[in-house]
């Protein structure tokens, strides 16, 4: 099996180094950039197939993290871990929207991000469609709402959506149990694979963020809707 390919976006050669050298050491092969146009260049072309997860700094020369974000999600539904200095409410949400999976702020311990990484990478190699785990088809459909494990295709009425990975556990998560309803605390055990979360609106990002790919109307979701006071659930069969 092919080592792991993490491209480290950081101008800040300290955190840069630091960060490519501790996950190194735990196997995974780190490329890294220093500003953000590299960043983009790195996702031109066959680039887009290269690395299987980015940690990504904001506050980048050349092109800011939020274009190159713009571009990776472009091309790929790669995990994104966004580092940042900022840790208001707003600029998470904004990095949220945008496409990212995590967000950590700064100053962090390299420990922490570690744990993160292999958390992203075990979520994401088990939705990959090259995932080796994966051989069987498997269909999860609900009324003209499909999900395929095998291939990770989402269909709506036959339209395929593009989903990054978080979304699709998310989704699947739901699918796998058409009656039962989540709290946003058992949604992030279930798709983070951490035990306590952290902060509300990371769920509620996601699902708005779903819901605007999957629904008709967005505003008035049939798929996956909000139980009130508990949290939520799959809609009826359309």
């Amino acid at each position: 099996m092919n080592p792991i390919r993490i491209l480290v976006v950081e101008d800040d050669a300290e955190i840069n180094l630091l960060v490519s050298t501790y996950l190194s050491k735990d196997g995974f092969d780190v490329d890294s950039v220093t500003d953000g146009q590299e960043a983009i260049e790195r996702f031109s072309g066959h680039g887009s197939s290269e690395y299987q997860l980015v940690v990504l700094d904001m506050m980048l020369p050349r092109a800011g993290g939020h274009e190159v974000l713009r571009t990776i999600r472009a091309k790929s539904t790669i995990p994104v871990i966004i580092l940042s200095a900022k840790d208001r409410e707003s600029d998470k949400i904004i990095g949220l929207d945008l496409g990212a999976d995590d967000y950590l702020t700064k100053p962090f311990t390299i420990g922490e991000l570690v744990a993160r990484v292999k958390a992203q990478m075990r979520r994401y190699t088990i939705f990959n469609p090259s995932s080796e785990s994966k051989n069987a088809k498997e269909m999860l459909a609900w009324g003209d709402l499909a999900l395929d494990t095998a291939t990770c295709e989402v269909t709506v009425a036959g339209e395929k959506k593009t989903l990054t990975a978080k979304e699709f556990a998310i989704l699947k998560l739901f699918l796998s149990h058409p009656s039962r309803v989540f709290t946003k605390a058992q949604i992030f055990q279930a798709v983070w694979e951490e035990e306590s979360i952290s902060d509300d609106n990371t769920v509620m990002v996601h699902i708005n963020r779903l819901r605007t790919k999957i629904e008709p109307d967005p505003s008035n979701p049939v798929f996956i809707q909000t139980v009130w006071g508990f949290g939520y659930k799959l809609g009826e069969r359309r």
